[in-house]
């Protein structure tokens, strides 16, 4: 059974599509405004998110950003914004379609099955916080703890963590990462890796100098173990 997940703060709305979603056989989460959407992909793992974008405390942007911290399901747009900027930017947020309000029910569930095949072929387990011995990376809220604490990263040092965290185990190529980071045009800027991979080492390893979750691969890349 499809899992899909509707977060509206139209009450109205929102009983309407749970109504025909569970009716086309479909199990639905709900959420109202956009904390509670975070934690309710995180727990209950949908296959689809159905996201309006005037949320009361987050903008759906946001949501997006968020979700896109740590998971690649599909998104589906669900809003009364009619301006090209708004749906420009929830696309570049991570958003995979767009459809505007008021709305046909035929052309909603239609592109809802359309994500979910595009998304099915690709799947993979994801995870919203990745724990190591040492420390936690939480994708979605966009925050490090160690020892219980909260680690302050710079808006660089958490994008460089963010990439090696949501590809652990793999090794990311240096252009890669620096592409990712820092954008195209700094590809061979290597010196930027060594440089903020040694800064993370000395806020979040046990040891710097010997690193167990923080590796580097000579000449090559960098790899985030647990």
């Amino acid at each position: 059974m499809t899992r899909v997940l509707v977060v509206d703060d139209e009450p109205q709305l929102l009983r309407a599509l749970r109504i025909n979603l569970t009716a086309r056989g479909y199990q639905v989460l709900t959420a109202v405004d956009g904390a509670a959407a975070l934690r309710a992909a995180a727990e209950g793992r949908p296959d689809v998110v159905v996201l309006d974008l005037g949320l009361p405390d987050l903008d759906g942007t946001e949501v997006i950003a968020g979700l896109r911290g740590w998971s690649t399901v599909p998104i589906l747009v669900l809003s009364a914004r009619t301006d090209s900027p708004d749906k420009v930017r929830a696309l570049d947020a991570g958003a995979d379609d767009y459809v505007t309000k008021p709305f046909g029910m035929d052309e909603l569930l239609a592109r809802l099955r359309a994500a979910v095949r595009r998304a099915a072929t690709g799947a993979v387990p994801e995870e919203p916080v990745v724990e190591t011995a040492t420390f936690s990376v939480d994708l979605a809220a966009k925050k490090v703890r160690r020892g219980g604490a909260e680690v302050h990263l710079t808006p660089t040092e958490w994008g460089m963590l963010e990439v090696l965290a949501r590809n652990r185990g793999r090794l990311v190529g240096q252009r890669e990462l620096l592409r990712e980071v820092w954008g195209p045009r700094h590809a061979g800027e290597t010196h930027y890796l060594r440089v903020y991979i040694a800064q993370l080492r000395r806020k979040l390893e046990a040891d710097p100098a010997r690193p167990k979750h923080l590796l580097t691969e000579p000449g090559m890349g960098y790899r985030f173990e647990r």
